[in-house]
């Protein structure tokens, strides 16, 4: 599941969230489940396939970028779930924020930058710092519901003081 959020969140770099989740089953359907194994192992005719595959965000650099993303999450696994490996940026716990506007919720974080950084040195592509930081909203790694929201406790959070 994690390693599906990566990939949706690299799709979205440049669109809309919402265009990305209209076409999710497709995504699923077009890469095989997100079976990172099968992935890996896509050659020019799949690229070729989901190049015509109008389920899905057509973009070639996105496309090879999953393909190389599930090679680096398998040499990940080898070492460390990939459950560990996000979480350890956070220290295990999500980071519980307390945003009174939403002009305040970042784009990106120190926590975002790192995890980021490490990605990429491993081989990761489309996985930049507010990618990253996208994934960990998505996740519930981070709280980043506005404290007036009752989202922000039932996750969490502290009750807002009056």
């Amino acid at each position: 599941m994690l390693f599906e959020f990566l990939i949706l969140e690299g799709a979205q770099a440049g669109l809309s969230w919402i265009t990305i989740l209209k076409k999710r089953a497709n995504y699923r359907k077009a890469f095989d489940g997100f079976r990172a194994e099968k992935i890996a192992r896509y050659g020019a005719r799949e690229v070729k396939r989901l190049l015509s595959d109008a389920g899905i965000v057509r973009n070639r650099l996105k496309i090879a970028a999953t393909i190389e993303n599930a090679k680096a999450f398998l040499l990940l696994r080898e070492e460390t779930t990939f459950d560990a490996y996000l979480w350890s940026f956070v220290g295990g716990k999500p980071i519980q924020n307390r945003w009174r506007n939403m002009a305040d919720v970042p784009a990106r974080t120190a926590e975002s930058d790192a995890m980021s950084r490490d990605l990429l040195r491993r081989g990761f592509k489309f996985a930049g710092s507010t990618i990253c930081y996208a994934l960990m909203q998505a996740t519930g790694m981070v709280n980043d519901h506005l404290v007036t929201c009752p989202r922000h406790t039932e996750l969490g959070g502290a009750p807002r003081r009056k």
